[in-house]
């Protein structure tokens, strides 16, 4: 009788601290992440962590008093079933934990690029379906003359589920978005909602419907990435993390070691006055021959810019101050998306 009135006790005090922990979670969300949830998560994790054979990840600074800036490569996979998939959203992420500041290049997906260690020229979403997340690295790195520390793959298959859990996330759609050619999936998202399901979401990213094209479209993969951390910021229950990771189950694969992967996380919740700037690569369309494939043509100038502000990113020695911004946040005073617990995104367009 006495072994179960001590448990009942201390479920009781557990019950207690849990509670203080939910209820106070602004003051103590990262403290109770720590306590409660860093070692569940972490194990949770594991089945994440896919290192590319032959590619050992670039060494980068994990000491939480000095971290230094990474590069990450953000691939949205459209896969379906047992296809292979191609990467139809490509960013990379500058991270910079010690200011908490992002820079997010998105590289359309028909850019026509070397694809390397195929020793042709093709479409740089090729890449994925040739050698998975090894080869796109590899092809990303030439092209932008710049290193990718990791990388991210994400199966927009398994956001659907994710954001349905978490109760749907804003979109800025004003009006109907109808895909109705003949050649694709038919669906109609409704315009002026507060808040779109995962199915909405999901065809929210695929629509290519509209008179831009890959610019377009990779605008609205930036929109529904903002999206999501605007919805991770905001949710101050953590004991939701685990369920998600569950969902999103074997959609979710990178060569970033779990404990990293979560200082990196708590790193920049935790920044104060983080920011995350975004860019596409500028260029124009066409055709190499008549009825042959589309492809998308970086603008030499245009990406010798993005190179030179990857360059100034990554540089630790480059104070906040002093980083070289995308031309919307130069010539404007339009808001960036701030990153920060205790803020709000905010859309830039």
């Amino acid at each position: 009788m006495k072994k179960y009135k001590r448990a009942y006790i201390i479920s009781a005090v557990a019950l207690v601290i849990l509670s203080l922990a939910y209820f106070n979670r602004g003051a103590l969300a990262m403290m109770g992440f720590d306590w409660f949830l860093q070692g569940e998560v972490e194990k949770r994790l594991e089945h994440t962590y896919k290192p590319i054979e032959g590619r050992e990840p670039k060494p980068v600074n994990v000491d939480k008093t000095k971290q230094d800036p990474f590069a990450l490569l953000l691939m949205g996979v459209d896969q379906r079933g047992k296809e292979i998939g191609r990467s139809d959203t490509l960013i990379y992420t500058v991270v910079r934990p010690s200011d908490g500041n992002m820079l997010l290049v998105s590289i359309p997906r028909d850019m026509y690029v070397e694809i390397v260690g195929r020793d042709r020229e093709d479409k740089i979403n090729h890449a994925y379906a040739f050698g998975g997340p090894g080869m796109s690295m590899d092809t990303v790195e030439k092209f932008l003359d710049a290193p990718v520390n990791y990388y991210a793959s994400i199966n927009f298959e398994g956001f659907q589920a994710a954001i349905d859990a978490l109760g749907g996330i804003a979109l800025p759609i004003d009006k109907d978005i109808v895909n109705k050619d003949p050649y694709h999936d038919k669906f109609t998202i409704k315009g002026g909602q507060d808040l779109y399901n995962g199915k909405d979401a999901l065809n929210f990213v695929r629509y290519r419907e509209d008179a831009g094209g890959d610019m377009s479209r990779t605008e609205r993969h930036q929109q529904f990435l903002h999206a999501m951390i605007e919805k991770a910021s905001a949710m101050k229950q953590w004991s939701k993390i685990p369920e998600l990771l569950d969902i999103m189950g074997e959609n979710f694969s990178t060569d970033m070691q779990p404990g990293k992967l979560i200082d990196m996380a708590q790193s920049m919740v935790q920044s104060k006055n983080g920011n995350m700037y975004s860019q596409t690569i500028l260029g124009e369309g066409h055709r190499l021959e008549a009825g042959g494939a589309w492809y998308y043509f970086a603008n030499e100038e245009d990406l010798a810019q993005v190179q030179l502000m990857i360059k100034n990113w990554l540089n630790p020695d480059t104070k906040a101050g002093s980083l070289i911004l995308p031309p919307k946040y130069q010539d404007s005073k339009k808001e960036v998306e701030v990153l920060s617990s205790a803020s709000s995104v905010h859309e830039t367009e």
